[in-house]
């Protein structure tokens, strides 16, 4: 097995503040800046390395921060810049880093260089945006698609022409192959990094080579020579994280943004073991049972082909996913046990985890009775789109409930009193009703909780380099309802079992995992240090056990 050059990301977890929603400190309704340097020491105790926020930048809130009008002020209704520097030397004092959220495959239409863009077809910012002329009936220039429904060219009455947007009308796609674009956005990342962020997130990168003519959107010719320039003008002479939101990619081209000798990208979300549950043809509106043979597949597959060029990213959940324990948990019953189980079957694989805030106490969906009451604006779009067509409210409220973006958007649960302890105004967004039994504040007073059973997870993972560098190996890979697998790392051996049913399950082992002893490591259940030829796993029942095998499994 090759062994990578150790990083100090391999061995961290990161934890996703979705800042509309986590900790509001000025009583607007509003999450702000403030609120978050109030709650550090909170995640101090947790144990995280790096927080990625979601963007604070100035923006009209079109698509809720995701629309920048300007890439180095903040949003008023989050603080200001001195705010944002104070966040990241506060963070800074506990080893914390900050991880910025990188929008440049779009803007608001907001952002100075649209505003002058539009002003004339002569205007030097034209060219930063993709115009193409209406048809002879004035009809688009094709038939591509929004992301948000509808097409994706927006009519400008005063040029007569179309500017290319993939989401809303309001975030038109930045032209890529305008050099000055590039030296503006290069620009401006360094400009970030020289006040000693972390690294970035960066939003859908793989669209920032579309092909629009040949409608090629994601995986376009010039994306990884775009992100090569991007890493030598940026990243190359710093030690910092990027990962790339990628919903495109496979794992041979994961390789190609997160092989280090190409320097490009330190990792990328995936997923393919998200999209597993989507119809093929009404998307995540329509949801799939979750098969996990099937997911099994998924994640060996990616473990096995990021092994030794490249890295994976680990999670469950971020601000457009369900919440975790709803989706492939049970947020009823055994929701405190899935919850761990769930946490554990994903922080022993290899890869960089990554917690989304109110994950580490197992929050769950909301189900809000009518559209009135969300605030998503592909939700809403798609709900009124659909409607309008023909597919009846119950099912597109059916499909919001569970997989629309505003479950992870409900204010972070605090405590038990009003509105949760996240505002004192009213919310943004309405709270889940739950917040009165899942709460921060119980679960700090329940030593055997979710969010305790996270810090250790986050602990064991700075003390166990299998943990971090270890091979993947399999196990039971048809059983349909348990998830095993092995790690190994020379003579140090890891077996971490899950079971994904709120069933008994009994399970005869194979020969080669039969009398394994060690030591155990975690449990949601009582803890194991050992088993012979058969185990009986409880309802989400997982654990982990290291043991010393002198041969070693390579």
């Amino acid at each position: 097995m090759i062994m990578l050059d150790k990083k100090w990301w391999h061995n961290a977890v990161v934890y996703q503040i979705y800042p509309r929603s986590f900790q509001d400190s000025n009583h607007d309704g509003v999450g702000d800046l403030a609120g978050i340097i109030d709650r550090l020491d909170y995640l101090q105790h947790l144990g995280i390395n790096l927080i990625w926020l979601s963007p604070v930048y100035r923006s009209p809130m079109d698509d809720n921060g995701y629309d920048i009008s300007d890439y180095q002020d903040i949003a008023a209704e989050f603080g200001t810049l001195a705010e944002m520097d104070q966040l990241i030397a506060e963070a800074a004092r506990r080893d914390i880093r900050i991880l910025m959220d990188l929008v440049v495959n779009h803007t608001s239409d907001e952002h100075a260089w649209f505003v002058e863009a539009k002003k004339s077809k002569d205007s030097p910012y034209r060219d930063y945006y993709i115009w193409r002329k209406a048809g002879a009936d004035g009809s688009p220039p094709d038939q591509q698609r929004s992301y948000f429904g509808g097409s994706a060219w927006e009519y400008d009455a005063a040029s007569g022409e179309y500017y290319f947007h993939l989401f809303s009308k309001r975030q038109p796609d930045l032209n890529w192959e305008n050099p000055q674009v590039q030296e503006e956005v290069h620009r401006m990342m360094n400009w970030w990094l020289d006040k000693g962020i972390g690294g970035f997130r960066m939003d859908v990168i793989d669209l920032i080579g579309k092909q629009v003519d040949q409608q090629i959107i994601a995986n376009g010719a010039r994306l990884h020579p775009l992100l090569q320039q991007m890493h030598q003008a940026t990243l190359a002479a710093r030690d910092v994280l990027s990962v790339g939101e990628t919903w495109s990619a496979t794992p041979d081209t994961a390789k190609l943004y997160s092989d280090p000798a190409r320097r490009e990208l330190s990792m990328v979300f995936q997923f393919e073991h998200i999209t597993m549950t989507h119809d093929t043809k009404e998307g995540k509106w329509k949801p799939l049972p979750f098969d996990l043979i099937e997911f099994k597949q998924i994640i060996g597959k990616w473990q096995t082909a990021l092994a030794d060029a490249g890295w994976n990213s680990l999670f469950w959940n971020n601000h457009d996913l369900p919440r975790a324990v709803s989706k492939y948990g049970d947020p009823g019953h055994y929701r405190v046990e899935s919850a761990k189980m769930l946490a554990t079957a994903l922080h022993f694989l290899k890869g960089t985890p990554y917690v989304y805030q109110g994950e580490e106490i197992g929050m769950t969906n909301v189900r809000f009775d009518s559209i009135d009451d969300y605030r998503d604006i592909e939700s809403l779009n798609l709900y009124h789109e659909r409607t309008a067509a023909g597919v009846s409210p119950e099912t597109m409220m059916a499909g919001i409930h569970a997989n629309g973006r505003d479950n992870a958007r409900t204010p972070m649960q605090w405590n038990s009193t009003h509105n949760a302890g996240f505002s004192s105004g009213t919310p943004w967004l309405k709270l889940n009703p739950n917040y009165r039994e899942i709460n921060v504040a119980a679960a700090l007073e329940q030593p055997d909780s979710v969010f305790f059973h996270y810090q250790k997870l986050i602990e064991l993972r700075k003390h166990w380099d299998v943990m971090v560098y270890g091979k993947y190996l399999p196990l039971l890979e048809q059983h349909p309802q348990v998830f095993a697998y092995r790690r190994s790392l020379g003579s140090q051996q890891l077996v971490v079992v899950n079971n994904f049913s709120g069933e008994h399950v009994e399970l005869g082992l194979p020969a080669t995992l039969h009398g394994v002893a060690g030591q155990g490591l975690i449990s949601n259940y009582a803890q194991r240090d050992s088993w012979t030829d058969h185990l009986s796993l409880q309802p989400y029942e997982s654990f982990a056990i290291a043991y010393v095998c002198e041969a070693g499994l390579g």
